[in-house]
């Protein structure tokens, strides 16, 4: 218990690749060997938490897409990881990170009330109005 600070931030397209043969241990008069051919399994989102204090990186997301849905699970499962906790997240300006999915997530943690929250509106967070609902 007591405060995260981490960074969050998302990495797009990574190749999910399998090398076709094992890596070769080092042997006596031998180095590694690994085998350049691989097969290959589409792309994936990578959505990850730096945490300043200590460095590391915790509750890492991997998935398909990086998607409002997506984004306000990955916060929702890393506070889940402490809910005791206060948890600051310094992100970027990306759409996702001001949604109206990650705005519901947020009031219901906090337990505040009421709504709907206007874009541009003091106190509030700007949101998406056209965003689908993330239970």
């Amino acid at each position: 218990m007591g405060t995260h600070v981490v960074s969050t931030d998302e990495k797009t397209g990574m190749q999910a690749l399998e090398r076709l043969h094992e890596t070769k241990p080092v042997r006596p008069g031998l180095v590694e060997r690994v085998e350049f051919e691989y097969i290959r399994h589409g792309t994936l989102s990578l959505i990850a938490n730096f945490d300043v204090a200590t460095g590391k990186v915790i509750c890492p997301s991997i998935g398909p897409t990086r998607t409002e849905a997506d984004f306000a699970a990955h916060i929702d499962k890393t506070v889940e990881s402490d809910p005791g906790a206060t948890w600051i997240f310094v992100v970027d300006q990306l759409d996702t990170h001001r949604s109206a999915s990650l705005v519901r997530l947020v009031a219901r943690r906090c337990g505040v009330g009421g709504g709907p929250w206007r874009e541009g509106q003091a106190g509030h967070l700007e949101v998406k109005e056209d965003a689908p609902e993330v239970p």
